[in-house]
């Protein structure tokens, strides 16, 4: 069981002189646990746990005999005083945040602005962080720009402008043209139905806002001696005082992307009235539309500009609010919808809706724009790669550089695949069973491309399904290749071949991992064909796949509404099962292992070109580490042992950058399970290439890694041929068969239980005994 928080003498240490001639004696083990998270209790080994600082949400916890450890010092001369820094709940907890897992695309546009190949082009990096920033934007654009054409165009125009689709809907009957109503005038239907993108960029803006508050707003370490304004020339960034703190970036950045959301709305509610008033009798309300279509598209370029130039502040730490215009922006843009409102909901009694709204233009436009936005991208990712500096020469770069370009165009698909899908389904379901566009259908449906977008998932998913068939049938070949290196792990033993094919096959699986930028770029380039064939198809003239098809052969004419059909259905099911699997991986463990590797690695990073993804929780866990670490060194002048599995052991390593050299001279780093240097080193190149690795080590006193082969995730660090980190790789199973030492059949653990093996404690005393006080 677990025991409340004891008072103060718990959680802040003894001071040093309380304890002058023994303190230096002793030492701490800070355990940091990885994906999946681990309760107190499974870390320290003790069902009595305490927690001595921090809170529900993050915490460090020790065993209940240990909470006044620092008053006793004697009693901790031959181990170190185990202690469990416990982050699960930063990224898990309440299932209600699976929700999360619906800005994914979001997270994806994020993750491509730290995957930036290093570079000493200043201005050829800020170029591709400023493009990636621009792009992000495009991405809130995508999805208000949906929630519009879902609420305004098919709810609002098209289903209550028309008498066979709003019969027998109770919910739109009051607004239904056919009434002659005060709500039946197009332009008061449109107004209502602003309300839902309106309040879903209100949702954004205060999600964004809040969770800035709970995971992010941490203050590191401030160091004795003030930073520089320039950090010295091949300074990691990780090091900088303000990495972890990006107020202002976050701050500007979402005061732009809210006022883009609302100025799309507004756009979409002024554009459609505007274009009845143009040439009709009277002045007033052209002059009025035209007016407003003019503020909004200034405040449409400024919103642009001040992302632009939302330029991240790592040297020190900013607690600015940013510039006056990204706040006269947000307030112009809170101003805007009450005009635009009023202007579209202005009486126009000849006013009938037919067709769809002038969206079609806005949705292959943003398209059309996120495509060139990504070819920039990829050429500033090349030039970059090329022009490296000499000390990341001959380092292993996902996709030779272009990691950054593929996932954010896969986030750029994975965006409109959604924003396509919806639309169409939610057509599907107001056309009771109908296809929108055909003859007989109440709906014109869609725009033409989001319906092409939708059409598409089909031939997505068999391609995703065929590469994964090729995946399967390379794995099944790399696993028969591996019998015979098993069987020599293992001499002296009698073999049996399905215990081996059964090691061999966990080897071969965790290889799968280092084939993860090959399924990236085939996904990718398959999912720009399919784009671009959409956005043609689109743009023929020919209207959506069925009406397309519809002087085709009876065959294509049904296969063509098929996959419209099915997409459609796929991204109603993809939602449900993205929902149910987030939800699932909140709740249960060992699903959320399986999720959470992924959603980890990507709310890892600081919100640096998207304010609405998912928030970063290094940003709460890293200054809690190095706080810890900083003030326990001062206060007993002790020892760590910083001790991190899997993700943990990346925390562990920025924890370690922030650290002022007199306190990393008194820690050392066990790292287990490690993706440093086989993920984020491939995928993060200029942060945690090897260079900066083996720099890290150069700045500590001492660091030893252990791995197995048998892991998917960790693998060797690599670094310091001279001084080597790695240990391993360590024998996984334990033993092969049954003897005298393991009557029971030994599983093999994976990425788990590495404290469970010897050398973890062998090197665990060798560390301590190498680290000395200075």
């Amino acid at each position: 069981m677990a025991v409340k928080p004891r008072p103060a003498p718990a959680t802040a240490p003894v001071p040093a002189q309380a304890v002058p001639d023994a303190s230096p004696q002793i030492a701490l083990e800070l355990l940091v646990h990885g994906v999946g998270g681990a309760t107190p209790e499974q870390m320290l080994d003790d069902p009595r746990t305490v927690c001595v600082a921090g809170d529900d949400t993050a915490g460090i916890h020790r065993r209940a005999r240990d909470a006044d450890a620092e008053r006793h010092p004697e009693r901790y001369r031959d181990a170190p005083v185990p202690e469990a820094y416990c982050w699960s709940n930063l990224t898990s907890g309440d299932s209600s945040r699976a929700l999360w897992l619906l800005l994914l695309p979001f997270m994806v546009a994020n993750l491509a602005h730290w995957m930036r190949p290093p570079s000493a082009r200043t201005r050829l990096a800020r170029g591709y962080e400023v493009t990636v920033r621009i792009l992000a934007l495009t991405l809130t654009v995508l999805l208000v720009a949906a929630a519009c054409e879902v609420a305004l165009d098919i709810v609002a125009w098209q289903c209550a402008g028309h008498a066979g689709c709003s019969r027998g809907k109770s919910w739109l009957g009051f607004a239904a043209a056919t009434r002659h109503g005060w709500w039946s005038q197009p332009g008061r239907r449109l107004a209502l139905a602003a309300s839902v993108p309106f309040a879903l960029t209100a949702l954004l803006w205060w999600l964004s806002h809040r969770t800035w508050y709970a995971y992010e707003s941490q203050r590191p370490d401030v160091p004795s001696t003030p930073a520089p304004a320039q950090p010295a020339p091949g300074t990691p960034a990780m090091a900088l005082p303000g990495f972890w703190y990006g107020r202002r970036s976050v701050a500007v950045l979402r005061a732009a992307h809210t006022s883009a959301g609302l100025l799309t709305v507004c756009a979409a509610l002024t554009v459609p009235a505007l274009r009845y008033d143009t040439g009709r009798p009277g002045l007033l309300l052209p002059v009025l539309g035209w007016t407003l279509a003019g503020v909004l598209a200034v405040f449409a370029v400024t919103a642009c500009v001040v992302v632009a130039r939302a330029d991240r502040s790592e040297s020190g730490l900013d607690d600015t609010s940013g510039p006056a215009v990204a706040r006269v922006l947000l307030a112009g843009s809170t101003a805007l919808p009450v005009a635009a409102v009023l202007y579209g909901a202005w009486s126009r009694p000849g006013w009938a809706s037919h067709g769809r709204l002038p969206s079609t233009q806005a949705f292959s436009a943003i398209t059309v724009g996120q495509g060139a936005l990504i070819a920039v991208l990829a050429v500033a990712a090349v030039l970059l790669q090329r022009r490296r500096p000499p000390e990341f020469a001959g380092a292993p770069v996902a996709m030779h550089g272009l990691a950054g370009p593929a996932v954010a165009l896969l986030g750029c698909v994975l965006g409109g695949v959604m924003s396509g899908g919806v639309a169409q389904r939610t057509a599907d379901w107001l056309d009771r069973g109908g296809t929108p566009g055909r003859s007989g259908s109440p709906l014109t449906g869609p725009p033409a491309v989001l319906s092409w977008e939708a059409s598409v998932i089909p031939a997505a998913l068999l391609l995703i399904l065929m590469v994964a068939a090729g995946a399967l049938w390379r794995l099944r070949r790399r696993q028969a290749g591996l019998c015979a290196e098993v069987d020599a792990m293992y001499p002296g033993k009698r073999h049996d071949r399905s215990r081996t094919r059964r090691i061999a096959g966990v080897i071969a699986r965790a290889g799968l991992t280092d084939s993860a930028p090959a399924l990236v770029a085939v996904v990718g380039a398959a999912a720009f064909a399919l784009g671009a064939g959409a956005v043609a198809g689109a743009w023929a003239g020919a209207g959506t796949p069925g009406e397309a098809a519809r002087h085709a052969p009876a065959a294509v004419s049904a296969l063509a509404d098929t996959a419209q059909s099915l997409g459609s259905w796929l991204v109603g099911a993809g939602f449900v099962a993205l929902v149910t699997v987030g939800r699932r991986a909140y709740r249960d463990t060992s699903a959320r292992r399986t999720v959470g590797i992924l959603w980890d690695v990507g709310t890892f990073w600081p919100r640096a070109a998207h304010p609405f993804a998912p928030p970063c929780y290094a940003e709460r866990a890293v200054p809690d580490l190095t706080w810890r670490m900083a003030t326990w060194t001062r206060a007993t002048g002790g020892r760590i042992v910083l001790s991190g599995h899997s993700q943990g052991s990346v925390l562990s390593a920025a924890a370690v950058w922030q650290l002022e050299p007199a306190t990393r001279s008194r820690v050392a780093l066990l790292t287990y399970g490690c993706p440093l240097a086989r993920l984020y080193g491939r995928w993060f190149p200029a942060h945690f290439a090897p260079t900066r690795l083996r720099d890290l080590h150069g700045d500590m006193r001492t660091w030893c890694n252990l791995w197995r082969r048998t892991d998917p995730i960790g693998g060797p660090v690599g670094v310091s041929p001279g001084a080597p980190v790695d240990v391993g790789p360590l024998l996984d199973p334990a033993a092969y068969g049954r003897d005298a030492r393991h009557p029971l059949p030994e599983p093999v653990l994976g990425h788990s239980h590495f404290q469970a093996d010897p050398a973890f404690a062998e090197q665990r005393a060798e560390l301590l005994a190498r680290l000395r006080r200075p």
